[in-house]
C-alpha cells in the first residue's frame, strides 16, 4: 500500500485500537520469554515424564480452545470488556501462581488456568477492532498489524529471555504477569472510550448460546471456512512438531543448527515480506489470497517430501516457502471471518473460528502416526492432500456466498 494511504489509516485507530495491538505485542513477548521454559521446569522440579508434560499441555490447551467457543457469544451477549477483564486478570493470577508454586498439583492446576487467558481475550479484542474501526480496509490493516506484531513478540520473546539470563527459573512467570497487570490498567484507562460504540452494537439482539449454535449450523459457507482452516492448521501445525521429530529420527547432521536456522528463516520472512505481500494483494480478493496462499503451501510440502533428508539448503528453502504462505494465509483468514460476522456476532464468530485451532493440537498427533506407519515422505505428501482438500472447501465457501 502507498505510504500516504497507510498514514492515513494509520491515523485513524483508535487509542483502544492501540492499547489492543500493542497489549497483544508486549504480552505475547512476555510469554514467550518464560513458557519455552515451562517444560524444562516440569522434569527438573517435578520430576515429569514426556507423555505426563504432554498431556498436561495438550489437555490444556485443547480445553482453552472449546472455552474459547463459548466465550465469544459471552463477549456479544454481555460486553467485549467483560471478556477482556477475565482474560487479564485469570492471565495475572495464573502467572502469579506458576512463579510461586511449590507443590505439583498447584502447578499443574496454574499450567491449566495459564493456557486460558489467550482464548479469553482473541475473539474479544478482535471483534472490538471491528467495533473501532468502521472502514474495512482500516479493519483490515488492524488485523494484518495484529498478527505482526503478535508474530514479532514471539520472535523477540524467547531472545529477551536469554539476554535477561531467564534460563529456566520458575519465578520468572512474574514477568507475564506484570505485563498482564500493565494490560489491565491499559483497560481501565481506554475503556471509556469504547463504552459509546459497545452500547451501539449491542442494541441487535444477541442469541443465546444454544440459539448461536442453530445459527451457525445454518451457515454453511462459515462452516466450510472452519473446516478449511482447521486443515490448514493442521498442516502448519507439522512444521512445529512433526519436522524436528522427523529431522532428529533421520539423524539430520548438525541438528540443532538446522532447527534454529528453520525459526529464524521463518520469523524473517513473516516480519519482512508480510506487508509487501499485502500490497502486492491490494486488489485481490480475499478468495484469490487465500487460494495462492493454499498452493504456495502444497508446493511447501511437495518440497519436503521429496527433500534429502541431509539438504540443509533444501530444508531451509522448504520453511521459506512454507513462511510466505503462512504470511499470506493467516491473517487473511482472520479478515475472512470478519466479513463474513454479522456485526452483533464477531466475537461469536471470532470464538468459532478459534475451534480451527484444534488442527495445531491434533497435529503432533497424526504426525507421529504417519511417522511411525510410514515416512517423512509420506507424512508430507499426505499434507499437501490435506492443503488441497483445504483449497477445495474455500472455493465451496465462496460458492455458497
Amino acid at each position: 500500500m502507498e505510504l500516504t494511504q497507510f498514514s492515513s489509516q494509520i491515523s485513524r485507530f483508535t487509542p483502544l485500537v492501540w492499547t489492543m495491538l500493542l497489549g497483544n505485542f508486549f504480552v505475547r513477548a512476555s510469554y514467550y520469554m518464560v513458557w519455552p521454559f515451562l517444560a524444562v521446569i516440569l522434569y527438573n522440579k517435578f520430576a515429569l515424564t514426556a507423555t505426563e508434560v504432554g498431556v498436561l499441555l495438550t489437555g490444556s490447551a485443547a480445553f482453552a480452545v472449546l472455552l474459547g467457543f463459548y466465550t465469544g457469544n459471552l463477549a456479544d451477549r454481555f460486553g467485549r470488556f467483560t471478556l477482556l477483564y477475565s482474560a487479564v486478570i485469570v492471565g495475572i493470577l495464573a502467572f502469579t501462581a506458576l512463579a510461586l508454586a511449590e507443590q505439583l498439583w498447584t502447578f499443574c492446576i496454574a499450567v491449566f488456568f495459564a493456557c486460558m487467558p489467550r482464548t479469553l481475550w482473541d475473539a474479544p479484542s478482535k471483534a472490538l477492532l471491528s467495533d473501532e474501526l468502521s472502514d474495512s480496509q482500516d479493519r483490515e490493516l488492524a488485523l494484518h498489524l495484529l498478527y505482526f506484531l503478535v508474530n514479532v513478540g514471539a520472535a523477540i520473546g524467547p531472545l529477551f529471555g536469554l539476554w535477561a539470563g531467564l534460563n529456566g527459573e520458575q519465578f520468572s512467570f512474574i514477568y507475564t504477569a506484570f505485563a498482564y497487570l500493565v494490560l489491565l490498567l491499559a483497560l481501565i484507562v481506554k475503556q471509556a472510550s469504547a463504552i459509546k460504540v459497545e452500547r451501539g452494537g449491542a442494541q441487535k439482539s444477541v442469541p443465546s448460546f444454544g440459539a448461536w449454535l442453530r445459527i451457525l449450523r445454518q451457515d454453511t459457507r462459515f462452516l466450510w471456512v472452519l473446516l478449511a482452516t482447521f486443515l490448514v492448521y493442521l498442516v502448519f501445525g507439522q512444521g512445529d512438531s512433526s519436522l524436528v521429530q522427523y529431522l532428529t529420527r533421520a539423524q539430520v547432521p548438525e541438528l540443532a543448527v538446522l532447527i534454529s536456522s528453520l525459526i529464524i528463516t521463518n520469523s524473517l520472512i513473516i516480519v519482512i515480506f508480510q506487508f509487501p505481500l499485502l500490497h502486492m494483494m491490494r486488489d485481490w480478493s480475499i478468495q484469490s489470497r487465500l487460494y495462492c496462499g493454499g498452493w504456495i503451501l502444497i508446493l511447501s510440502q511437495l518440497m519436503m517430501a521429496f527433500n534429502p533428508v541431509s539438504s540443509f539448503w533444501g530444508w531451509i528453502g522448504a520453511v521459506a516457502v512454507l513462511s510466505f504462505s503462512e504470511a499470506i494465509m493467516f491473517s487473511n483468514i482472520n479478515i475472512y471471518i470478519d466479513r463474513m460476522a454479522p456485526s452483533h456476532l464477531k466475537a461469536s464468530y471470532f470464538g468459532a473460528a478459534g475451534l480451527c485451532s484444534l488442527g495445531f493440537a491434533f497435529a503432533p498427533l497424526l504426525g507421529g502416526v504417519l511417522l511411525d506407519w510410514g515416512s517423512g515422505t509420506t507424512l508430507f505428501i499426505a499434507m499437501a492432500i490435506a492443503s488441497l482438500k483445504a483449497i477445495y472447501l474455500y472455493r465451496l465457501a465462496a460458492r455458497a456466498h
